[in-house]
């Protein structure tokens, strides 16, 4: 959820987008030192000049609707005020991914699940084990999904309050 913007500068928003690096998709923070001197602003310092062509294009592909400013050593990313159509969309997204750890958190739950079965199916476990282990499984499930969900409220609110 951090790569999410919400007005204030991160450099975690940026780290991870891909820049074409000699024909290999590179990480940023693997290409650059990112920092965040001011609220609303992000210095991308690249540790090979050549690449800030390369970075700007990587930073302007992205759906973060950022304008890196390019100096010749340094990029400069000012991270601009959010609209309220910027913020709904925004919210949209964040919906989005709170689905998609849903999704990804029943996804693991039914592969422990079949695996439990077959093993109860082998003999190695008892039915009395499969059914503690399936309660065992239940709350941790629960519990992850009420983790999921709370960030994403946090972020809600977040977006909302800049």
């Amino acid at each position: 959820m951090v790569t999410i913007r919400t007005g204030r500068a991160s450099p975690a928003l940026i780290e991870n987008l891909h820049v074409e690096y000699y024909g290999v998709a590179t990480p940023l923070v693997q290409l650059a030192s990112i920092s965040a001197p001011e609220a609303r602003l992000l210095v991308v310092q690249p540790w090979d000049r050549t690449l800030l062509s390369a970075i700007e294009k990587a930073i302007l592909k992205s759906d973060l609707g950022l304008n890196p400013a390019n100096d010749g050593t340094v990029l400069r990313v000012v991270i601009p005020h959010l609209t309220e159509e910027r913020r709904r969309e925004l919210i949209k997204i964040v919906h989005k991914k709170v689905e998609e750890g849903r999704v990804a958190v029943r996804n693991c739950r039914r592969d422990g699940l079949e695996e439990m079965k077959k093993l109860e199916k082998d003999r190695s476990i008892s039915e009395d084990d499969l059914k503690r282990g399936q309660d065992k499984l239940q709350r941790l499930t629960d519990a992850y999904i009420a983790r999921i969900d709370e960030t994403g409220a946090k972020k809600e609110d977040e977006i909302l309050k800049f």
